[in-house]
């Protein structure tokens, strides 16, 4: 690849776009040919600062432990040849001091004694001399010099990862430092003139730098030093020169962002000025546009600057590197079976690696998908695992089995709340609560929307779901449609709140929008929620309501699957109106007219009533303090909050 550095918009190019697979080994074979690559240097670490760490060779005990012969038990040492005879119609007398001197548990044996006689086998006559009743066997209740360890013995091999017990045992066996790998050096270089410094509160057009403190943590969780830079402008000689900098110290070096073919992505461009790109462009999803490249001996690699997109392409090519230098593999992560509540689609061509919440659901763990979106770091946090759909697949239909690679230990399972269903701010709230109240349980959430969730509960996929379907032939919620969708499965409608919806508008409501019929005014942009939402039905019955053609209004075919993506999009300048709740408003600051209250319930199957984490949460329900704090939100009545709507499903 060629570059031209004095031409700074040059638009850059992919090489070529290969499989996963066919990137790993390119990268490979590009290390194998570097001299010194991997680097393995050492280190010596005092005890202390050494735990995770990987022993750089073999490590021989230099004391035995205990180094002495040691009484293993309170009471007095003896010689067992001078106790011969003893027993309980003939009790032996020895004298204190010389024949039987007092020792405590670890003590060291006294000269010319050979065995303890525990302290509840004596009877002390207070006169200097002790009586026993049974002769003591040699080496009795003694622990012999090498018990444990025996000095020149192998402690802990080569390439063992330090845990606490091994800790203790080298310093049992006489060791204050251990040699051990020296980390590899990690420098990531996030670029990007829209970025500032994390604690800077950003203006219109500015992103907090965050990703090169992930990616950092990232690489020290797998054990590596982490080198993290300044933001460098999206200029290619800053860009450059930061490069050449970071290749001086480290042994890995990571640009962050920039690795697309805009006008302003230069990495590959700068991996090539320094030295060679072998692979730009990479089938997986998140994380297309990668380049993998070596300059100066080192590989030099560019990551997308998207969070999610960041951490998938940095686990999937900076982690194998950072073990080859430790000559280490890290604890791999483990899989579980579950099935998935919607269809995984997937792009022809790519892997796609999909961030999944997972919970037990009767018989079943299943796993739902998350927002899918490379920019959403927000899914890294709530996801327990990924699941791969790999490359030409025709993707996983719902409800089918698929594996899932947890991020974390697969305890949560049992103890979570699995809903599915419509969304509300205050079903975080109340996850938060339910963490603070009753670890480890906890409420795993994703949205798909009330009808969604009504029949996700149809399959047996989640405990609840969130709903406000309103029926306008009788201007009751919920009931009508899970009965439609539920037919003979006994469900609970709980009440969570009464809701008030309206038009989510600019602060300062600049387009003098007032009513639903403004929205067909010509230049007013309105973003919609998806189908299958309970507000998105709520917008179709008003719009019929008022004969207003849906088609009429620009944007209507725009969706979000969240209140908060809604109002985001409306604070942003991305649109002028959506329908949604005053709470989201209120979270934004922006203005909201108010078009009406609605009743948002939560569905649940009665078989689910008593699953403990589903019970804690209906006791925080119905406690008032958490309704306080729901109604402080903004456009909610919780005054009806925890109470029993209906019981559906029976004879009703």
């Amino acid at each position: 690849m060629t570059s031209n550095p004095s031409s700074s918009h040059q638009r850059a190019v992919y090489l070529t776009d290969v499989p996963l697979a066919t990137a790993r080994e390119r990268l490979a074979t590009a290390l194998a040919e570097l001299p010194g690559w991997p680097p393995r240097r050492t280190v010596q670490r005092p005890l202390d600062k050494a735990l995770g760490h990987i022993t750089a060779a073999p490590v021989w005990a230099v004391l035995s432990s205990p180094h002495f012969p040691a009484a293993a038990m309170d009471g007095v040492a003896v010689t067992a040849a001078s106790t011969v005879g003893a027993a309980e119609t003939s009790p032996r007398r020895l004298t204190l001091e010389t024949e039987a001197i007092w020792i405590d548990t670890g003590d060291a044996m006294p000269p010319n004694t050979d065995a303890v006689i525990m302290i509840e086998d004596i009877h002390d006559r207070g006169d200097g001399t002790i009586e026993i009743i049974a002769a003591a066997a040699p080496w009795q209740y003694v622990r012999p010099m090498g018990e444990d360890i025996v000095a020149s013995e192998l402690v802990l091999p080569q390439g063992r990862r330090l845990e606490p017990r091994d800790l203790g045992a080298l310093a049992a066996a006489g060791h204050a430092e251990v040699e051990v790998v020296a980390p590899p050096r990690v420098a990531v270089i996030p670029t990007g003139s829209e970025l500032v410094r994390i604690g800077r509160r950003p203006q219109a057009g500015e992103l907090i730098e965050f990703n090169g403190l992930m990616l950092g943590a990232l690489a020290e969780t797998w054990g590596a030093e982490a080198l993290r830079t300044e933001v460098v402008a999206d200029d290619f000689r800053e860009i450059r020169d930061a490069t050449k900098s970071a290749l001086e110290s480290a042994d890995i070096v990571v640009i962050n962002a920039g690795s697309s073919a805009g006008r302003e992505d230069y990495s590959a461009r700068v991996i090539a000025d320094l030295g060679r790109v072998f692979v730009h462009g990479v089938a997986v999803r998140p994380g297309h546009p990668v380049v993998l490249g070596v300059a100066r001996g080192k590989p030099v690699l560019g990551i997308p600057g998207y969070p999610v997109s960041a951490a998938l392409t940095f686990e999937l090519f900076v982690r194998p590197l950072i073990e080859q230098c430790l000559g280490h593999p890290a604890p791999r992560r483990r899989t579980i079976k579950a099935v998935t509540p919607r269809q995984l689609v997937s792009h022809a061509g790519d892997d796609e690696f999909i961030r999944v919440r997972v919970g037990r659901v009767g018989d079943r763990v299943v796993a739902a998908p998350l927002e899918r979106a490379a920019g959403v770091i927000m899914s890294l946090v709530r996801a327990d695992g990924l699941v791969t759909v790999p490359r030409f697949s025709e993707g996983v239909a719902a409800g089918s089995e698929v594996e899932v690679e947890l991020l974390g230990g697969a305890e949560g399972i049992e103890h979570t709340a699995v809903a599915i269903g419509s969304h509300d701010p205050a079903l975080d709230l109340l996850a938060s609560e339910l963490s603070r109240r009753s670890p480890p349980m906890r409420l795993a959430s994703t949205n798909a929307g009330s009808y969604g969730g009504l029949v996700a509960l149809r399959r047996g996929e989640s405990h609840l779901a969130g709903c406000h379907l309103l029926d306008p032939a009788t201007g009751v919620y919920n009931e009508t449609d899970v009965r439609r969708v539920l037919p003979g499965h006994p469900v609970t409608l709980v009440h969570f709140a009464q809701r008030e919806q309206g038009l989510i508008v600019p602060r300062g409501n600049p387009k003098g929008l007032r009513t639903l019929d403004d929205l067909i005014q010509p230049g007013i942009r309105f973003v919609n929620r998806q189908r299958g939402a309970g507000t998105r039905m709520l917008l179709d019955h008003l719009l019929a309501q008022e004969g207003i053609d849906p088609a009429a209004i620009e944007g209507y075919d725009r969706e979000q699957y969240t209140h908060l993506a809604v109002a985001a999009d409306v604070d942003s300048g991305m649109a002028d109106a959506a329908l949604g709740i005053r709470a989201a408003a209120r979270a934004l600051g922006t203005d909201f007219i108010p078009v009406g209250m609605e009743r948002y319930d939560l569905v649940i199957p009665s078989e689910h009533l008593a699953h403990p984490p589903v019970a804690a949460l209906l006791a925080i329900l119905r406690d008032p303090t958490f309704a306080d704090s729901v109604h402080a939100m903004g456009g909610y009545d919780t005054t009806r909050m925890g109470e029993v709507m209906a019981e559906l499903g029976g004879n009703d």
